[in-house]
């Protein structure tokens, strides 16, 4: 199999089960979306050293490819035919785990604060937000095509376990938080 296909070359491209769009409609952007979370992810694993963290960081690459397959999926069956693009409630309370985990050695939040710090540390923030832009475009798409409301779930909660990781990151590397 070829890399090009040519078949994009005038703007359009082939959703799950062959429907053709534009590249620039809203489901294709809020699939990219996810993908591009997906690679700045992969990014801050090569990143990173903690093996805990690059583990739990592996498996959201993978949830995010079956988030990305459901948003490409018009007929709404991906699920049904392909049990890895399925995201369940129990993987959203896993990443409230996860959270909660690094919550408990944090300090408590009492100001917002600057997105920075270490390189690992200001990564995760620029993913959190990376995330939250994802969120919109899902939460526009799901305004005119039905969109199984876990997936939101599952990215509004994954943009607060990037916050704390980023936060967990930066206490690791040693460097205080800047208050705003």
């Amino acid at each position: 199999m070829k890399i090009y296909t040519r078949k994009g070359d005038k703007g359009e491209t082939g959703l799950i089960g062959g429907k053709r769009v534009l590249k620039s409609a809203l489901r294709v952007e809020a699939y990219g979306e996810i993908d591009e979370l997906n690679a700045v992810l992969g990014w801050i694993r090569a990143k990173l050293t903690d093996e805990t963290i690059r583990a739990d960081l592996l498996q959201i690459q993978r949830d995010l490819f079956a988030v990305g397959a459901q948003l490409a999926d018009p007929s709404g069956h991906v699920e049904e035919k392909a049990e890895k693009t399925g995201i369940s409630e129990g993987r959203v309370r896993e990443l409230e785990g996860i959270i909660d985990r690094y919550d408990a050695v944090l300090s408590p939040l009492r100001a917002f604060i600057l997105p920075g710090g270490s390189e690992c540390g200001a990564l995760l923030h620029l993913t959190r937000t990376v995330c939250r832009r994802a969120e919109r475009r899902m939460v526009a798409l799901s305004q005119d095509v039905p969109l199984s409301p876990v997936l939101i779930a599952y990215i509004n909660r994954l943009s607060d376990l990037l916050f704390t990781l980023a936060r967990a990151a930066n206490r690791e590397a040693g460097i205080e938080e800047i208050p705003w």
